[in-house]
């Protein structure tokens, strides 16, 4: 019993960790779903230590990409994955 619950407590604190990511604002330049890409004008980006410009990220799940089109200003979450800069989370702001 003692070790689920350790497990129980790493895994949640690991889902906090994820989703404590912070966001960056951006603004939608291009949106290319034959490729998976997207190019976004964004602001620093402190996790990836990334200052702001205007660059095409891979993404996640392309799924994404039907969300969101040139123009629309969004918060988005990115990592690097196997060497490529990755859209992880994005959402159109309000």
């Amino acid at each position: 019993m003692k070790y689920g619950m350790l497990l129980a407590l790493a895994l949640a604190s690991a889902h906090l960790l994820v989703h404590a990511q912070a966001t960056t604002d951006a603004e939608v330049r291009k949106v290319d779903p034959a490729r998976g890409k997207i190019t976004l004008k964004h602001g620093e980006i402190r996790n990836l230590d990334m200052p702001a410009m205007s660059m095409v990220f891979a993404v996640k799940d392309p799924a994404m990409l039907t969300r969101v089109q040139p123009g629309d200003k969004v918060r988005f979450t990115a990592d690097k994955i196997k060497g490529v800069y990755t859209v992880t989370s994005i959402e159109v702001r309000k």
